[in-house]
Parts: structure tokens; sequence; C-alpha cells
């Protein structure tokens, strides 16, 4: 089997896991648990706090001191208990401990399996802009298959969601001690003690242009939680409306929702023309405009014929709003650091995106939809149009905050500035 293959598989299994429950478990703790809308935003408030403290750590464990391999299945493996424990768990207070100890070890392997995959693709002597994005999209074949599975199966109102998920965090826990062995860096005396600790990631900051990349990193990072954490009550709310009670959209809304998922396969494999032919400026002002029309197509959207449309394609212009920040994000910063500081860097990345994004943007956007709610009824329209500006208007200030300098007739992100 040859490592491509190998990384395949890791990438598949990594959002398999994640596919089973994010988009879901709400929907269980709404009506199987009997939690309220409060309990479900603290429950799922889990990731982006774990996200703002472990992939930074776990990171500079894997640069320092740990291998990458093995930090990965032992993260992997808690996660198997702590899903475990979960699917068995009925009170908010329980449920949000489980999952935030089944966070702090899972966010850190989003990372650690884009570290992996660069380490291993370098080591053959391939490119990672032309080999990591395909696959990087497995992980987005797997995130869809378990939506599908759950969904189809009718798992979305149960714990064997959690279950299911626990399983496929073991199987990958053992299955990523037979990758290979990644090593740390070679410590020096010389070394400060802040290079010791793996804090000389942060002194990205001290390049504007980094500095302003991770400042967006935040801020797009907040709009994707919005749409994780939203889009699917918006879909069962048509409910409430009884010409749409039996609507295809009300009845699977997860296999609606993933289209946006499978929009992701297409968008993942232009990543390298798009980055070469454009760099990453343009493809992130892509991105940005692609989440303005997202929400602004969700304002408009309904089970009617035309309004299914606009829903449809606002799936579909998903895929280009995630990938070509989130995956081109990463891209660029593997490209950008010292191999020293690798896994240190991704976990910085997905500490803004994952982290302090997500948050920020859960709370917030939280707050827009408990102020356009009047007697248990959701504005959506003017909601997702909140949202949209807050997209657009992030694009224009990105246009002139972030300079860089883009060659066409050179691959963009592959001059290490170190």
């Amino acid at each position: 089997m040859t490592i491509k293959v190998r990384l395949k598989v890791m990438a598949f299994l990594q959002y398999f896991i994640w596919g089973c429950w994010l988009t879901t478990l709400g929907s269980y703790m709404i009506n199987t648990l009997s939690f309220s809308g409060a309990d479900v935003g603290w429950v799922y408030s889990t990731k982006g706090i774990a996200a703002v403290i472990m992939p930074g750590l776990v990171g500079i464990l894997a640069d320092k001191w740990l291998r990458a391999n093995r930090l990965y299945a032992l993260c992997h493996l808690s996660c198997a208990a702590a899903l475990f424990y979960a699917a068995q768990v009925n009170t908010p207070s329980l449920m949000f401990w489980a999952m935030l100890i089944n966070a702090m070890a899972f966010m850190p392997t989003i990372a650690l399996s884009n570290t992996i995959s660069y380490y291993c693709l370098e080591k053959e002597g391939l490119d990672t802009v032309t080999h990591f994005p395909p696959i990087r999209v497995f992980g987005t074949v797997g995130f869809i298959l378990a939506m599908w599975s759950v969904s189809l199966l009718r798992f979305e109102l149960s714990n064997i969601q959690l279950y299911l998920a626990s399983a496929c965090s073991l199987l990958l826990a053992l299955y990523a001690l037979t990758l290979p062995s990644i090593p740390t860096a070679r410590q020096s005396q010389e070394k400060s003690w802040a290079s010791r600790v793996g804090l000389d990631a942060f002194v990205l900051f001290k390049q504007p242009r980094m500095a302003i990349f991770f400042l967006f990193a935040m801020l797009l990072g907040a709009v994707l939680q919005i749409t994780n954490t939203f889009g699917n009550p918006f879909l069962h709310d048509f409910a409430r409306n009884p010409a749409f009670q039996d609507s295809v959209i009300v009845r699977y809304p997860s296999m609606l929702l993933s289209v946006s998922q499978i929009a992701e396969v297409v968008f993942i494999l232009a990543i390298p023309f798009f980055l070469k032919r454009f760099g990453i400026k343009r493809v992130m002002l892509i991105s940005m405009l692609a989440w303005t029309l997202r929400f602004g197509l969700f304002a408009f959207g309904d089970p009617t014929p035309f309004g299914f449309t606009l829903l449809l394609m606002s799936m579909i212009v998903y895929g280009c709003a995630f990938d070509f920040f989130n995956i081109s994000g990463s891209v660029f910063v593997e490209q950008e650091v010292s191999p020293r500081i690798r896994a240190s860097a991704q976990g910085l990345f997905m500490t803004m995106v994952n982290g302090i994004g997500a948050y920020v943007g859960s709370i917030l956007s939280g707050m827009v939809v408990d102020y356009y709610t009047v007697d248990g009824l959701k504005d959506w329209q003017t909601i997702w149009l909140i949202f949209a500006a807050y997209a657009l208007l992030l694009a224009l200030i990105f246009t002139f905050a972030f300079r860089y300098h883009h060659q066409p007739e050179k691959p963009p992100i592959l001059q290490n500035s170190h």
C-alpha cells in the first residue's frame, strides 16, 4: 500500500468520526434528551474552548518531544473513551464535560493529521500543494458517508451516533500506530527556554503578513461556527409551516447539508490550480465572497421548488467557502514556516480558526439568533442577511489589509520565508 493510499485512509477515518455527530448531536440532545437551546449551545462551545488550548500545546509536543503519529493515536484513544461515555449520559452537565474531553483530544488531531501528511509527502519527494488536496478530499468523503449513514439508519435522534464515532476513533488510534514515525526536532544546548517549549511558533505574529493572516483566520472561524451551529436547526424550523412538514428538507436535513461536503470534493481538487494561478490572497477573497453567498441564499431559501434551488446553491458554494480558506490556509502556513515549528504553526492556525474564532462565533451568533426570536419564532431571513453582511465586510477589509505579492510563473507558496 503506497503512502498516499495510507494517508487517504487516515483522512477518511478522521472526518468520518466527526461526521457521525457534528451536525446531528444537537437534534439528539433537544428531541431525545430534552435539553434546552442554551444547553446545546454550551455543549457545542466545547469545540471552541478546546481548540483555543489544545492544538498549540499538542503541536508543541509533536515538534519537541513525542512523535506525531503516536500522539495522534493517543488523542483518538481518548476520543473513543469520551464518546463512549457521552453516549450513556442524559444530563447537560455530564454531556458538557464528556464532549469537552472529546474536543480536547479531537481538535488537535486535525492539525496533527495535516502534519503527518505533509511530512510523509515530503519524505517521498512529493509536492504538498499538488498532492495534499487529493488526500484531504477523502476526509470530506468520510464526513459525507458518516452523515448519510446516520441519517439513513435513523440514528439522528439516537445515541448510536456517538457509539459509532467511538468505535471509529478506536480503529483510527490503532491504525495511526502503523503510520511512519515522524522524528521530533533535535534540541541543541544553544536554544532558549522559549524555543524548547515551542513558543517560537508565536514569532510568526511579528511578521505583519502572518499576523493579519491569523487574525482573519479567527474571524473566518467565527463564520464557520455559525453555519455548523444553526444550519440544521434552520432547516428543521420549516416543519413549523404545515405546508412543509412532509418535505424532504424537514425529513432529511442532514442529507441536504451533506451536499455542502459533496461540493467540497470538487473544490478541494481545484485548490492547486487556484493557488498557483491566483495566489493565497485572491483564493481567500473568493472564500469570503462564497460565505456571503452561502448566507444570502439561506436567507431566501425554503422547501418550495425555487426556494429549494436556492438552498441547494447555498450548499454548493459552501464547498468553495470552506475549502478555499481552511485547506488553502493550512497549505499556506505549511509553506511559510520553518520545518522545526511545523506542527506548532499548524496548531496555531487551528487554534485561531476552530478555537477563538469558533468560540466567539458561537457566542455572538447565538446572541443574534436570540435577538431575532419572538415567541419561539426565529426571523431566519434577517439573521442570515446579518451574517452575509459580516462576511462581505470581512472581504472588503481583507482586500486592503492583507498584502501578498503573487508571482503566477512560480508556485505561490513554495518559497520558504525562513
